[in-house]
């Protein structure tokens, strides 16, 4: 496979024996780990947790990674995607309450194979944002709910954290055409069966941008639209220490600041406490 699945247009050759591309990962999915996730947001939760699957490797190179061994070091097992559904299937007889695929943008082609025949649950397509808008547009039909990150829409901010200064504009357009896909949030006894959840993950001494990425949410979204993840659990993991401005944790005012600005502003959705920093 000649992959151009994500912004990076690597144009590299990856095969089921063969790893290369900017994800330094092979054509068939690579996974760490699957069980049942309880933090991620109350409505994909439910009472046991998401079905989670963690793929390996990734499009961007954030400096904070908190999963860096899975991102970028190629932990992992190789998977088929009759073995993919099998883990679906066994994370649903255990009570998930969707099935939660996490950085799987460079493993599309074999999970749409896996997702040929409806599941029971929700499928959620949880990833960082970096997206081409014609890869979301093979998923259309066959995930229930988007949950991006919209972590920047200041380019120069994108390249020195994460690697990537076309960042903010890739990441916008796929927030749209996930929106477009999904349409209004569809909430039955708590939990989304349909729509977009866009995490925001507040940096230290980057108030302003959140309150920009909040400000363009409000703006291109009716209300109760999306629901907005406002997230404060940022440690200053991986490379964070040759970043010495955000080389601390988050202070608790700045927290308050953005969460004051998210009620202002009327959006709906979840707020991280700062106590899920904790080690």
């Amino acid at each position: 496979m000649i992959c151009n699945l994500c912004p990076r247009n690597c144009g590299a050759e990856r095969t089921e024996t063969k790893a290369g591309g900017f994800c330094r990962e092979p054509s068939v999915p690579v996974a760490a780990r699957a069980m049942l996730h309880q933090w991620e947001e109350p409505c994909l939760t439910g009472e046991h947790g998401a079905g989670t699957v963690f793929f390996s490797g990734c499009n961007l190179r954030c400096c904070f990674c908190q999963n860096r061994p899975i991102s970028q070091e190629g932990v992992g097992k190789r998977l088929t995607a009759e073995r993919l559904r099998e883990i679906y299937q066994e994370l649903i007889a255990q009570g998930a309450a969707c099935i939660d695929l996490v950085t799987p943008t460079h493993f599309t082609p074999v999970i749409l194979e896996s997702l040929a025949e409806p599941l029971p649950v929700p499928v959620v397509w949880n990833s960082g944002g970096y997206e081409r808008v014609e890869t979301l547009r093979s998923l259309e039909g066959k995930v229930d709910v988007y949950l991006p990150d919209l972590k920047y829409l200041t380019p120069a901010l994108a390249g020195r954290y994460s690697g990537a200064e076309d960042y903010p504009r890739y990441a916008a357009a796929a927030i749209l055409e996930m929106v477009r896909q999904t349409g209004p949030c569809v909430l039955e006894d708590g939990l989304l069966k349909r729509g977009t959840v866009i995490r925001h993950l507040i940096l230290p001494g980057r108030l302003h941008e959140a309150k920009a990425v909040m400000d363009w949410v409000a703006r291109h979204f009716p209300p109760d639209t999306v629901l907005f993840s406002l997230m404060s659990q940022y440690v200053p993991l991986g490379r964070a220490a040759a970043f010495p401005e955000i080389d601390r944790r988050l202070r608790p005012s700045e927290a308050r600041s953005a969460l004051a600005y998210l009620e202002n502003l009327g959006l709906t959705g979840f707020c991280q406490e700062t106590a899920s920093a904790d080690a």
